[in-house]
């Protein structure tokens, strides 16, 4: 099963890198990802990390919902949960749900983390993804962001805006998993 995701994973990145036209110099330049990482992940060989496949997603114009949104699939309004596309980070366990039912047009993803005991999940600054606006509604737990210089720490009910291009961490400081919502806008894209 996990073979089968990084094969699908694969193929959907190159399906819109070739879509967009681009080499894979070009998409290592816009997502600050090596070349011989992304021709890897092309082929089925190695399972991104959270960090990694949001470079690559920004530069490539979308969410990482965008991203695991099938595309042959008929636009419906209603997301049911047990057709919602779950991932897991294969370096830290984070797992990730796209809640958004998949071809909305809309700009928003809505996105449901839960996030274990002491993990952290960096995603570096990146112009590509300077349009994008996130909202961070904690659940269950605890989490600490740091966007630039600012750490936040987050109880249940709290919610935290922030633009995505600037970068940020997230990090789970106790001893259970922290369930939240990410409300990303895509900024019209």
């Amino acid at each position: 099963m996990e073979d089968e995701l990084e094969i699908a994973i694969g193929a959907r990145v190159r399906q819109l890198r070739v879509a967009q036209s681009l080499t894979l110099d070009e998409l290592a330049t816009a997502s600050g990802v090596s070349r011989a990482m992304i021709s890897r992940i092309e082929r089925g060989e190695a399972s991104p990390t959270a960090s990694l496949l949001g470079r690559l997603c920004a530069a490539l114009g979308l969410s990482l919902s965008s991203f695991f949104a099938e595309e042959e699939r008929a636009v419906s309004p209603l997301s049911r949960r047990i057709d919602q596309k779950v991932w897991r980070d294969p370096e830290t366990g984070y797992l990730r749900r796209s809640v958004s039912p998949p071809g909305a047009a809309s700009p928003i993803d809505l996105v449901e983390v839960v996030l274990p005991a002491g993990a952290r999940v960096s995603f570096p600054p990146h112009a590509a993804s300077h349009a994008m606006t996130q909202h961070v509604w904690l659940f269950e737990g605890e989490l600490e962001m740091t966007t630039k210089d600012d750490v936040h720490r987050l109880e249940p009910g709290d919610c935290l805006f922030m633009p995505v291009g600037d970068g940020h961490v997230f990090h789970n400081p106790a001893g259970r998993p922290a369930r939240y919502c990410v409300v990303l806008n895509r900024g019209g894209r």
